[in-house]
């Protein structure tokens, strides 16, 4: 989706100011934002990628306007309403009203923190042969996908170099719409800044880590 959080090289946003304050948390609400976060995406009800998704699907205007956190409740919003746990009546009153869809995993205090420590790993069992290797040269596909996908806008339709090659991945593309993590190979391919932005930079390179299916040799058929 080609949404407000995919900034990469856009301009007219004005220099980055880093805050002098480096606190994990600004306000006690954003703590409750994450944990309830954290604590939902356990339920089993939706997946990372999903989630993601919920975020950045958010109107541009509204998702530009507002904070980090902010982001994050209006995404479990979106992914509450979808999947029946609350309705818009419900959220608007700060309170439930009825009976609610069921989830199939509660995650209790006792076990938050083996759950992070565990993380969710995305590393999975290659089914094929990976179709490129370390050194080649490759071109990303030029896509404007309707759903989510984590190949940026500025490095579509792209030469790079493959630098590394990482073994097989949950391909977030199809997760995020349901249709199932499909492994793909994944690769960090490095793309020279004259290639992605021209000669008018300041940059050498960017790498970005890219699936298999953004790939293809320079010489196939344009998409």
């Amino acid at each position: 989706m080609n949404g407000a959080q995919d900034l990469g090289g856009m301009q007219g946003f004005g220099p980055i100011h880093p805050e002098e304050d480096v606190s994990l948390f600004h306000a006690d609400w954003e703590r409750r934002v994450l944990a309830i976060t954290l604590a939902m995406g356990a339920t089993g009800k939706w997946n990372i990628d999903m989630s993601r998704a919920a975020r950045e699907s958010l109107p541009p205007a509204q998702y530009l306007a507002s904070s980090y956190y902010e982001i994050w409740f209006r995404g479990l919003e979106r992914l509450l309403l979808s999947t029946g746990l609350v309705t818009a009546e419900e959220i608007e009153a700060g309170e439930l009203k009825g009976a609610t869809s069921p989830v199939p995993r509660v995650l209790m205090a006792d076990q938050v923190n083996a759950a992070l420590l565990r993380g969710s790993p995305a590393d999975r069992p290659a089914t094929v042969g990976a179709r490129f290797k370390v050194g080649d040269i490759v071109r990303t596909h030029q896509m404007h996908p309707l759903t989510h996908t984590r190949l940026p806008r500025y490095c579509r339709g792209k030469r790079g170099r493959i630098i590394a090659e990482h073994g097989a991945h949950v391909f977030p593309d199809t997760n995020a719409i349901g249709l199932g993590e499909q492994a793909q190979w994944l690769y960090t391919v490095r793309f020279d800044a004259v290639e992605l932005w021209g000669t008018d930079t300041t940059a050498a390179s960017v790498c970005v880590d890219c699936w298999e299916p953004y790939l293809d040799y320079p010489n196939a058929e344009p998409d």
